[in-house]
């Protein structure tokens, strides 16, 4: 029972509260922030919050407008309201990211899980790690591997970032976006990202399944409606703006100032070696029969090989010579079990989008293992011989020469604007970035740079990583988690020691090189979006 006093008190209280749209609502969480916050922000954090029968949205501002702030926002209006089962999944390399993010700017605990932690977790006596009064963060891959586990929590809210990772969680062959909807479904849901469309607008309909598999009904519905002719685009705008918020950087230059930006193009001619190559791998790739392009995997080869193609010669090669190796076994063996391609991808560090087709074919059974042709087989292994003597006879290539004129040419601008002597050149396979290392290095660049990647294990690396742990030893920068601290090892030496960083797409998210003043994209990705998170980073 309370008493009539108590009662009145309440019930002035109840008159009192904001509407969920109104800025009073996170009055609080404003005053508790400690960043400096603009109007786009704010406005992102009340559109999250506004609306209680819905059980989601998407925030997705451009590159380097603040996503996390605004979800910090968020976050800090429902610990201040009590609600405090909060989850954050992530890419693993961001969740050092996110936990320093949300103590330091939004003082709110954060406890940041994987299998080791939460086997300690309970040997400390903490029965179920997942269910405690902290921010609980966690990467992608473990998460969908927690289904249960998450299934069985009450979450208020949890937050995607990098959202994108998940736009086919809509398809069969999705393992990990199918996992995550049934562990979390009906549990309310912020997504973050900058490339909410990448390919196709059936991106749009998986991401809203994330959120309510009933927004837009089943996928032949969404096609329907959307896809085939007579499309509506303008009512699926307007459907959209119930769930989705973006932000373009042209919309807030009214008060955010941002570098100027100057580009140019250094272009390149193929030399005649490199085009009769070029040309002789388009040939043999247009064919309609061919054992080393097998029908099931013939688009995603045909992707991977043109994709190499056009970044170096190096590339290519290496791939070439994986096709060859398959096409003599299954001459001599019949064996086309092998997992080829998975490899590649994995190796060169490809985009994500490929191994999604790989999974997509591997659902659809096991390649055909018709009567093999023998003769055919040597005449396509004799081909990719005379592509391999062609390819290894070309030993620098007319883009890595112009990418030196690129270098230069940036070093001397930047020197005039009085900008840091630091520049990053993005590559999406790791072999082109061994090749330019190796080629960078007898150009006179030898001890002014260090490579990043996914695993940054080569021995250069390494030795990076051991004097960094030297160095900072006393200190609280170390994590104790070794991918991490690599990282930070390589960034920090970027910082202080090298001129010139070379990467994979590794580096383009998730890591702040503010202090570089060149982005060299040696090559292009197809979805420009990417370029744009490239240059976020710096």
């Amino acid at each position: 029972m309370i008493t009539n006093h108590q009662a009145k008190y309440y019930a002035h209280e109840l008159t009192r509260q904001a509407a969920g749209d109104d800025i009073d609502r996170i009055s609080t969480s404003l005053f508790d922030a400690s960043v400096d916050l603009n109007p786009h922000q704010i406005e992102a954090a009340l559109f999250a919050l506004r609306s209680p029968l819905s059980k989601g949205v998407v925030l997705a501002d451009e590159v380097g407008l603040g996503k996390t702030i605004e979800a910090g926002l968020v976050l800090c209006q429902y610990w201040a309201e009590r609600k405090r089962h909060i989850l954050v999944i992530c890419p693993a390399s961001l969740r050092r990211q996110w936990a320093a993010e949300l103590i330091e700017k939004f003082n709110l605990p954060t406890e940041i899980l994987d299998a080791r932690a939460v086997r300690q977790r309970k040997k400390d006596g903490i029965y179920n790690p997942f269910r405690q009064n902290k921010v609980i963060i966690l990467s992608y891959h473990y998460a969908s591997r927690m289904e249960d586990e998450l299934r069985a929590i009450p979450w208020n809210l949890v937050v995607f970032d990098e959202a994108h990772k998940l736009r086919n969680a809509h398809q069969k062959s999705n393992r990990m976006g199918k996992a995550l909807r049934r562990a979390l479904d009906g549990r309310q849901k912020l997504l973050l990202t900058a490339t909410p469309i990448q390919n196709s607008l059936m991106e749009l309909y998986g991401l809203s399944t994330l959120i309510d598999e009933h927004i837009f009904g089943d996928d032949k519905a969404f096609r329907k409606q959307y896809l085939h002719n007579g499309t509506n685009l303008e009512e699926l705008r307007e459907r959209l703006k119930g769930f989705i918020k973006r932000t373009l950087r042209r919309d807030v230059v009214e008060y955010v100032r941002y570098t100027e930006r100057r580009t140019f193009t250094q272009p390149f001619t193929p030399g005649d070696d490199e085009q009769r190559l070029y040309d002789g791998i388009s040939a043999f790739m247009l064919r309609e029969e061919s054992y080393a392009l097998p029908k099931r995997q013939r688009h995603l080869t045909t992707l991977i090989l043109r994709k190499l193609l056009a970044s170096s010669t190096c590339a290519v090669t290496e791939t070439l010579k994986r096709i060859r190796e398959r096409l003599i076994r299954l001459r001599d063996q019949q064996v086309v079990s092998d997992d080829f391609l998975g490899h590649l991808v994995a190796e060169e560090e490809l985009e994500e989008e490929y191994l999604e087709i790989l999974e997509a074919s591997a659902e659809s059974g096991p390649i055909d293992q018709a009567e093999i042709d023998k003769d055919r087989i040597n005449e396509e292994i004799a081909e990719l011989e005379q592509f391999i003597s062609w390819a290894d006879a070309i030993k620098v290539d007319a883009k890595s020469r112009q990418l030196l004129t690129a270098l230069e040419t940036g070093f001397q601008e930047m020197e005039k604007m009085g900008a840091p002597r630091k520049a990053i050149i993005f590559t999406e396979s790791r072999r082109t970035q061994e090749y330019l290392r190796t080629y960078l290095d007898e150009q006179g660049y030898r001890g002014k740079l260090v490579t990043f990647n996914g695993t940054n294990t080569d021995p250069e690396s390494n030795g990076i990583f051991q004097l960094w742990l030297q160095e900072e030893r006393n200190k609280d920068k170390i994590t104790g988690s070794c991918p991490v601290d690599r990282r930070t090892a390589l960034i920090d030496y970027f910082r202080e020691q090298a001129e010139i960083m070379i990467a994979t797409e590794a580096a383009a998210e998730g890591v702040n090189l503010q202090f570089c003043s060149m982005v060299i994209n040696y090559d292009l990705p197809w979805n420009p979006q990417r370029v744009e998170q490239r240059i976020g980073r710096c």
